[in-house]
This record gives structure tokens, C-alpha cells and sequence, in this order.
């Protein structure tokens, strides 16, 4: 048990020694093969190398750069072993917004990356294709579809009404306007959607009434005064649909109220025509 303990601290000695002695700079042989850790825009993997820079590690390996790909360490920097080596490739792609198109290199991952290193600000109804969370690649071509919202009010004419009344005040046929209508007014809320500043939606919100119309009000005459009478046969008189007749004795365009004698019953008719020439004729 003894000896195992004291050859146990000779052990424990020699390697406080080895790691703690003082014995100037150490060193390696770079001519000799170690490994080195590669991360490619995320893909990790390792390789060995036996070059001296990180330029000639790239080249032996084949890997190229674009003039706008990042590395770490730089080309010119040593090689270790245990070194790592990040490359992070710049993607070319395109932004269509606003009218314009923006080329863009980007060291960013998703959609995302690439429209905030274009400092271009979405609203939270704009549209992206591809969606903003899909990932990145080569050439893509990313489409922004602004969508614009904006409420309006209009004014809008209502039309009043005519109404027509009899007046047996005002002189038979006579038309008279007793009040004068006026247009009303309604007001309509829309919301109306813009997209890339075109209007492409119109939605009606509400509506009020905030002048109603007034209507307006004309009047027929239906007094008759009574002058001139005359008894005497009457005639067969058609002249399309309207009550019309002929005479020799009142002017045309008067009107005449034709009675019936026999029954008593009566009615208005214009003069129109000349006539008749019969005899005991009078209308």
C-alpha cells in the first residue's frame, strides 16, 4: 500500500514537471498533418491540413471565395492545429419593392435577414414572397406587396320628391310650384384598400343622413269659372287618348266643361281643333 502511494506521487510529480517547469516557447512542426474545423455558412466540418496559411489551406482544399464572403481567420493568418475557420457566404439576391428593384449581397440566413439589411420597414399588412421565415438562397427574388388601408367620407345626393296636389284655388290645368325641393345629403364611410398604391377593395362602413331632402310640392289647378255658355248638340270628337274637341266659338288650348244635360254629368275638355260646321252644332 505503501509503495503504491509513493509511486503514485512520483507520477503526480512528473507531470506538475512536465506542464508547469519552465522551459521556454513550445512549438510545433507544421510540416506534419493535423486537423482543422471548417464552418461553411453553417455546415461544420473538419479536414487536415498540412499548409501554413489559411490562403493555402482554401486552395488545397478547393474552397473559393466571392469577393464579398467573410472568413475568419483572414487568408493571410497562420494555421494551427485545433484552428477553425468560419466562412459566411454573401447571397445575391433581389428585393422588388415600392417600384424598384434592390440587389442585395447578404450574410443573413432567412427572408427576413435580407429585408432588414435592405432597411426596408414592413407594415403589418404587407405582403413578402417567399414567406419571411422561409430560408435564403442564391439569386432568390423576394416580393414585397405593400397593403395600404384609408377610411373616407363622401357626400352623396338624395333626390327629393315631387308631389302633386290638387288646388281649387288655381285655375283649371294651371301648375303651380308651392314649394321648391331641395337635395339632401348622406355621407357614406368607406374603407378602401391600396395595394402598391392602387385601389383594389372599396367597403361601405356606415352611412347617416345629415340633410334630409325636401319635397316638392306642385299644385293643379281644378277652379273653373264659369263664362260664356251656349247650348246646343254635340259631335263624335277622338283625338288620341286625351279629352279634346273642336270649336267655332272659343279659341284653342281653352278648356270647356261639357255637361250633359240629360244626366247631368259633366266633363273637361280642351279645344283643339276648329269646328263643327254642322247646323245646331256647338261643340
Amino acid at each position: 500500500m505503501k509503495k503504491t502511494l509513493i509511486l503514485f506521487l512520483i507520477i503526480l510529480a512528473l507531470i506538475v514537471f512536465y506542464f508547469f517547469w519552465p522551459s521556454g516557447k513550445r512549438s510545433f512542426d507544421q510540416n506534419k498533418a493535423f486537423v482543422v474545423e471548417v464552418s461553411d455558412n453553417g455546415t461544420t466540418f473538419r479536414v487536415r491540413a498540412e499548409q501554413k496559411t489559411v490562403a493555402d489551406f482554401l486552395k488545397k482544399n478547393n474552397i473559393k471565395l466571392s469577393e464579398k464572403d467573410f472568413i475568419f481567420p483572414v487568408p493571410e493568418a497562420k494555421i494551427f492545429p485545433g484552428s477553425r475557420v468560419t466562412i459566411r457566404r454573401a447571397l445575391p439576391v433581389t428585393i422588388v419593392v415600392d417600384g424598384q428593384k434592390i440587389k442585395l449581397d447578404t450574410f443573413g440566413t432567412m427572408v427576413q435577414d435580407a429585408i432588414n439589411e435592405a432597411d426596408i420597414t414592413l407594415s403589418h399588412a404587407d405582403k413578402v414572397a417567399p414567406d419571411k421565415n422561409m430560408p435564403l438562397k442564391p439569386n432568390l427574388d423576394i416580393v414585397i406587396t405593400r397593403i395600404n388601408f384609408e377610411e373616407i367620407t363622401l357626400e352623396e345626393d338624395i333626390p327629393f320628391q315631387t308631389v302633386e296636389k290638387e288646388d281649387n284655388t288655381v285655375l283649371w290645368r294651371k301648375q303651380e310650384i308651392k314649394q321648391k325641393g331641395e337635395t339632401g345629403i348622406r355621407e357614406k364611410i368607406y374603407k378602401i384598400t391600396y395595394t402598391n398604391g392602387k385601389e383594389t377593395s372599396r367597403i361601405l362602413l356606415g352611412s347617416k343622413i345629415t340633410k334630409p331632402p325636401v319635397p316638392q310640392i306642385e299644385v293643379i289647378g281644378t277652379k273653373i269659372i264659369v263664362g260664356k255658355t251656349q247650348t246646343g248638340a254635340a259631335t263624335w270628337y277622338e283625338n288620341g287618348d286625351s279629352f279634346t274637341c273642336a270649336s267655332l266659338d272659343f279659341a284653342q288650348g281653352k278648356y270647356l266643361r261639357v255637361t250633359n244635360r240629360a244626366n247631368g254629368k259633366s266633363v273637361i275638355v280642351q279645344v283643339n281643333d276648329s269646328g263643327p260646321y254642322g247646323k245646331g252644332r256647338i261643340i
